[in-house]
């Protein structure tokens, strides 16, 4: 009875506190997404359907997760035997392939910073997407190898495809922050304002790039020195893949607030200075001919210009329009309607 309380202790009782936590972290991961639309309405459409895409998988993987725990602790109630085996769920393996999916997208899309912020330095780049791709090859070839396990238990026998993949997402982690800080800190110009923006992302970086690789050091280390009746390991992943969704709604829903606009409800001021994707522009500190392929231009800013454009003008406070003047054509996004 003690070994089967301790072993009901190892992997349900330890999935079911990776459940609960990563229940915790994806509401915050749905705050996120409801931020970013009702604050970026007009954010280009490429960020919009890479939001949904990881919307969905992280409510898949919550809900492989669900499967799971209902698997073991609802349609085995009884049947503590389902538990000692380790009768395998195929929401179990499936669940750490998208938690990979979602990293390598995060990763990725780090790794075009990286090519934003290093002038288009093509080596370094093509390094970090060589290292998200191989992560990504890894953890597909072990889901296909899982499937093949006779119990859940026997994930250990896969340990070495499993080290090499986890630590190839560490030193992903690692080598996406240490190159944004060495990029970022080129781009230093002396001026206070700007210093500060770039002591700003180079700190962003180093959060971001800690809390997700400590994570995964934290699954790879009990994965490798923990016992094989255990599963530890995977309560730690289950809230991994958040982490990544997390920090990918953070850089895009602090994009304004970081420039020294305060929050994303505070009145537009002009700001000239533009050194990475974020929108900002001042020729010094970054190339010329960069596109701003993710710069956002919030509804009240479109108005302001409209305002400034239009020939309309004010009689006692209040806009006047001439009569032959045709009605406003309301089109394209972020207007403010």
């Amino acid at each position: 009875m003690s070994s089967l309380s301790s072993l009901i202790d190892a992997t349900l009782g330890a999935c079911f506190i990776g459940f609960a936590l990563a229940c915790g972290v994806y509401g915050i991961l749905l705050s996120q997404i409801f931020s970013y639309f009702r604050n970026y309405p007009g954010d280009r459409s490429f960020f919009k359907y890479i939001v949904i895409v990881i919307l969905l998988l992280e409510t898949a993987d919550q809900c492989f997760i669900g499967h799971l725990m209902y698997f073991y602790s609802i349609s085995n109630y009884l049947n503590p035997m389902a538990l000692a085996r380790g009768t395998t769920t195929w929401s179990f393996i499936l669940q750490l392939t998208v938690g990979s999916v979602v990293g390598s997208i995060v990763k990725s899309y780090f790794a075009f910073r990286v090519w934003r912020f290093s002038e288009r330095n093509m080596w370094i780049t093509i390094g970090i997407l060589l290292l998200v791709l191989g992560h990504l090859g890894l953890a597909i070839a072990y889901t296909v190898e899982a499937f093949k396990l006779p119990s859940l238990y026997a994930v250990h026998e896969l340990q070495t495809l499993g080290t090499i993949s986890l630590g190839v997402g560490v030193c992903t982690d690692i080598v996406i922050a240490g190159a944004l800080c060495f990029f970022l800190n080129r781009l230093r110009t002396g001026l206070k304002q700007s210093d500060s923006l770039v002591n700003s992302l180079s700190i962003y970086a180093i959060n971001t790039g800690v809390v997700t690789s400590t994570v995964s050091m934290t699954v790879l280390i009990l994965y490798n020195a923990m016992p094989t009746n255990n599963l530890y390991f995977v309560s730690v992943y289950f809230i991994l893949s958040k982490l990544y969704a997390i920090s990918f709604m953070a850089t895009l829903n602090t994009r304004r607030s970081i420039r020294g606009r305060g929050t994303d409800k505070q009145g537009v001021t002009t700001n000239n200075t533009n050194m990475f994707h974020l929108g900002t522009r001042m020729p010094s500190m970054g190339p010329n001919d960069l596109e701003e392929w993710d710069k956002v231009d919030p509804p009240f800013a479109l108005q302001q210009q409209q305002s400034q454009n239009s020939p309309c003008h004010y009689m006692n406070g209040f806009p006047q329009l001439p009569n032959n003047y045709p009605p406003p054509i309301r089109k394209g996004m972020g207007m403010a309607i």
